[in-house]
């Protein structure tokens, strides 16, 4: 085998270093690409939490006017009608990843969950529990975006 030419010699160190920032090169955009495919991912899912916490005041409206309906309009077709209103909303709601955040009485207290707005001072014990919910909260994929509004009693 003969010896390679000084001109071969620099063509094959140029080809190496030409072959190195190519490699470079695809390895740079493909880190790009899932930068900017992340970056539109968390995008729509911050578009998604900002329509949504438009909503929420609207739904709780509609919860608090089904709550307080008077029972001689339990049987009113236009008010069945505001209640499945709010059903289908929920459900919609429910289909965008939009989950209530539990907040039942006698619930453990968790603030990163639940947003103490009043505290039972005269009750006893070590642990706090959720006494009544206020407010509803929501969690949208695992991310809290409204606390749940919570009267907190000990036990």
């Amino acid at each position: 085998m003969p010896k390679p030419t000084k001109k071969e010699l620099d063509l094959q160190a140029r080809v190496d270093e030409l072959t190195g920032d190519l490699q470079r090169l695809r390895a740079d955009f493909e880190n790009y690409r899932k930068r900017v495919d992340n970056e539109k991912t968390q995008l729509t899912e911050l578009t998604k939490a900002a329509t949504i916490m438009k909503l929420l005041p609207i739904i709780d409206t509609v919860e608090r006017a089904i709550t307080h309906m008077p029972a001689e309009l339990a049987d009113n077709s236009w008010a069945q009608g505001i209640a499945g209103l709010a059903k289908n909303l929920d459900k919609s709601l429910g289909e965008l990843g939009l989950k209530r955040i539990p907040a039942a009485e006698g619930t453990p207290f968790n603030p990163a969950h639940h947003e103490a707005v009043v505290m039972d001072e005269e009750a006893q014990g070590d642990q706090e529990v959720i006494a009544e919910e206020l407010r509803p909260g929501y969690s949208l994929a695992g991310t809290v975006v409204r606390p749940s509004m919570v009267k907190v009693t000990r036990q």
